[in-house]
């Protein structure tokens, strides 16, 4: 059953977080969840007040980390935060460990085959359909051009089974990626390995991998909670796996500030 946040519910679900903040990992996606979506993906950004609010968190907790399939440059320029915040880009390909960014050997190994289809999909897409390039994966975009959304995926689709790429689809959009055994569910269970309590927050098809995760930790006795951030576009199949939904980015932010809220 999915929960709405209302004040008790929510200071009852994060006692466990805030009884033992140090054993603990707050960790969230950020496009939908911090920032809003909007038309032009290079133009998103974080509400106003999230890195200072990640920062007390990190002060707080054992582990505060973002997740994102943005690369690891477009986070550090959106969160100015200090280094008690991880930052993973790409879902968790790339890294930021004491200040260098790190990169995963076997996705690198991909870079060129990556570049590749997004050169193609320059050449190649129909008036409003935008290509992201994010190094390691690209992403094919027709918000612009909703009714390019046939298009997308079986050009999406020609992409992935000439190249040995994966694809994923997205909030109108369609991602290749590495075939590596990298997602957001192995990098969640790696921040929050040995936590007594783990949550993350999250709006888009590709967060599912994260609640299997935290799924995973349950079983290992670590108390979970999943959080879907709403939306008109969020996916049925995450809402069904939430414990709990926002209203929004700001339903997001103020469930981070609440977490931040211990005495």
């Amino acid at each position: 059953m999915v929960l709405r946040v209302a004040v008790a519910l929510t200071a009852e679900l994060l006692r466990p977080f805030q009884e033992k903040p140090a054993q603990s990992a707050v960790i969230t996606d950020f496009d939908g969840t911090l920032a809003p979506i909007v038309d032009n993906p290079e133009l998103s950004d974080a509400l106003p007040g999230t890195s200072e609010l990640l920062d007390r968190l990190a002060a707080i907790y054992g582990c505060v980390a973002v997740v994102s399939g943005r690369p690891l440059s477009f986070l550090r320029k959106r969160l100015a935060c200090g280094p008690g915040v991880k930052l993973r880009g790409l879902y968790g390909m790339e890294s930021s460990r004491e200040g260098d960014a790190t990169e995963d050997t076997e996705a690198e190994q991909w870079r060129d085959a990556v570049s590749a289809v997004a050169a193609r999909g320059d050449a190649e897409a129909p008036p409003g359909v935008s290509v992201e390039r994010k190094g390691l994966t690209v992403t094919i975009h027709y918000r612009g051009a909703p009714d390019m959304a046939p298009w997308v995926e079986r050009w999406s689709a020609d992409q992935a089974d000439s190249t040995g790429l994966l694809r994923h689809p997205g909030r109108m959009s369609w991602e290749l990626v590495p075939p590596v055994p990298i997602d957001k569910g192995t990098t969640v269970l790696d921040l929050a390995h040995g936590c007594r309590a783990a949550c993350f927050i999250g709006d888009d098809r590709g967060d599912l991998a994260a609640f299997q995760a935290l799924d995973e930790l349950a079983r290992r006795g670590t108390y979970v909670l999943k959080v879907v951030v709403e939306s008109e576009e969020v996916p049925a199949e995450l809402l069904l796996e939430a414990d709990v939904t926002v209203p929004g980015p700001e339903g997001a932010f103020e469930m981070l500030t609440k977490l931040a809220e211990v005495a």
